[in-house]
């Protein structure tokens, strides 16, 4: 599997996510439409800001989140960190439009009054099925390719995709 490449794929074709809060122990989860912005690495989504997850926010801005697949099995999830953005919604209309094109009613409704939050993170899970899963790291465009089956892990990277370099590991 090409990572990377399923990586963005999957984050330019699936719209929705499952965003992961917890405040006092007490975990939330819902669904929101998303952009993913390939040239800063965040993941881009509105709300309004009087809501609950924005309070959750405030006291512990650590999420969770994974793509809701739509096809089988494919999904992205990962762990990261959510702030609001310093760009608006009106700033990133056209992307979340060219993506989701429903999304223009709700800009042209209520854009003025949604507030944009960008959630970063440095690696993420990318899993095409049940055989094929792998890290895909952020910062460093690595791929670590994880064998349930030998117990080893294996990592390359796109600037020298064939250095590979594997490991044994404790299962």
């Amino acid at each position: 599997m090409n990572t990377k490449q399923e990586f963005n794929r999957l984050m330019n074709m699936q719209t929705e996510l499952a965003l992961a809060t917890c405040v006092d122990g007490q975990p939330n989860v819902r669904i929101v439409n998303f952009y993913f912005d390939e040239t800063t690495k965040v993941i881009l989504f509105s709300t309004f800001g009087n809501n609950e997850k924005v309070k959750e926010f405030k006291v512990n801005n650590k999420v969770a989140f994974t793509t809701i697949p739509h096809i089988g099995n494919e999904h992205v999830k990962a762990k990261g960190t959510v702030r609001k953005s310093s760009r608006t919604v009106l700033d990133v209309a056209e992307c979340f439009i060219k993506k989701i094109p429903g999304y223009k009613n709700t800009i042209e409704q209520v854009g003025k009054d949604l507030v944009l939050f960008e959630i970063t993170f440095e690696s993420a899970v990318v899993t095409l099925n049940f055989k094929n899963i792998e890290i895909y790291d952020l910062t460093l465009n690595v791929k670590v390719v994880v064998s349930n089956s030998s117990n080893f892990i294996c990592a390359s990277t796109d600037y020298a995709p064939d250095s590979t370099v594997c490991s044994k590991w404790a299962a």
